[in-house]
């Protein structure tokens, strides 16, 4: 049996996979390296998000209508000066999840990193003087003041893949010394994202949900759900849309496409630079499609949990990328 004439079925329109909304607690994310398995050495890298543009692609996927053809794509820019090592995290596996056993920071702080964190003052321990652990991370600075972005730089974990001893092999001489994303990544391969939605603040459930606005006769208020609960059980459940935190939000996008990794700025800088943003002057790499975030906001990358098997890891052929300028948009 049909609707009738008019009759337009919305549901709930908030969707449940992206809860909780809730507010993150920093700029750039956690991210859950675990997951990721079949990579031996970085399973990720950092990259800061500098706007967007848009390319003309030979579309080499197997099964689409669009196979051998030219496509036009949107694509996004992301930064990536190299990230250096600062440190080691040792931790040991416990029914209640992983726990630090212990660190290695080095001693040679630069001018940026001491606004960060305080410099050690006891020697760090030796590699071999660690044993009882069951996971190694690096513990990694990005490098904004190479992009002229800021001064403080972000410190977060850097998972490594394969068995314990390829990451103990991996972990002995990587302090110190530089990674570059050409290192992590390769061109035609999948990533996932993860990153802190851009922030809307406190709204309402019409924008924060989409709930309907009601007529004006309607009792007590139009911008609100019609109601929040039975009588009994009296309770309010969690799906019902109602106003909070909209944005800035910890979420996860699978299996980003990446196009290009380059250390020529001149290929993906459009006229006059990124609005809000200015030149790329390092290391970047393109991706197809949105990123999650506002433009300056450091943009975790890690090896894809569940590649998409349709997709082959060849990446495609570009025939024209866009370099004209855009201050003349609107975003």
């Amino acid at each position: 049996m049909g609707h009738k004439i008019g009759y337009v079925h919305r549901p709930h329109r908030g969707s449940m996979g992206v809860w909780p909304r809730k507010r993150a607690k920093r700029q750039y994310p956690r991210v859950d390296w675990k997951q990721v398995s079949g990579v031996t050495g970085r399973v990720g890298f950092a990259a800061y998000k500098a706007g967007m543009s848009h390319a003309i692609i030979i579309d080499n996927r197997k099964s689409t209508p669009t196979k051998n053809q030219p496509v036009f794509w949107p694509v996004t820019i992301l930064e990536a000066p190299p990230l250096k090592v600062i440190g080691l995290r040792f931790y040991k596996s416990t029914p209640y999840g992983l726990k630090t056993v212990s660190d290695i920071i080095t001693r040679k702080f630069d001018k940026y990193l001491k606004r960060k964190l305080i410099q050690p003052k006891k020697e760090a321990k030796n590699f071999d003087e660690i044993t009882d652990y069951d996971e190694i991370r690096l513990l990694v600075q990005a490098q904004p003041h190479l992009i002229k972005l800021k001064k403080t730089p972000e410190v977060f974990e850097l998972g490594l893949g394969g068995t314990l001893e390829d990451k103990k092999n991996y972990a002995k001489d990587a302090i110190e010394k530089e990674i570059r994303i050409s290192e992590v990544f390769k061109e035609g391969m999948q990533i996932d994202i993860n990153a802190v939605t851009k922030g809307k603040g406190f709204q309402g459930s019409v924008k924060r949900h989409g709930v309907t606005i009601r007529q004006h006769k309607s009792e007590k208020t139009k911008r609100a759900a019609g109601t929040l609960a039975p009588v009994r059980p009296r309770k309010v459940d969690w799906r019902v849309p109602q106003f909070g935190q909209m944005g800035y939000h910890t979420r996860t996008e699978f299996n980003k496409i990446v196009l290009k990794i380059g250390d020529k700025p001149e290929e993906v800088n459009p006229k006059g630079g990124f609005k809000g943003y200015g030149l790329v002057t390092n290391d970047y790499i393109v991706l197809k499609g949105s990123v999650l975030g506002p433009r300056k906001r450091l943009i975790m990358l890690r090896y894809p949990v569940r590649p998409n098997k349709a997709i082959p890891n060849v990446p495609p052929q570009i025939k024209y990328f866009s370099l004209a300028s855009k201050q003349g948009c609107r975003k």
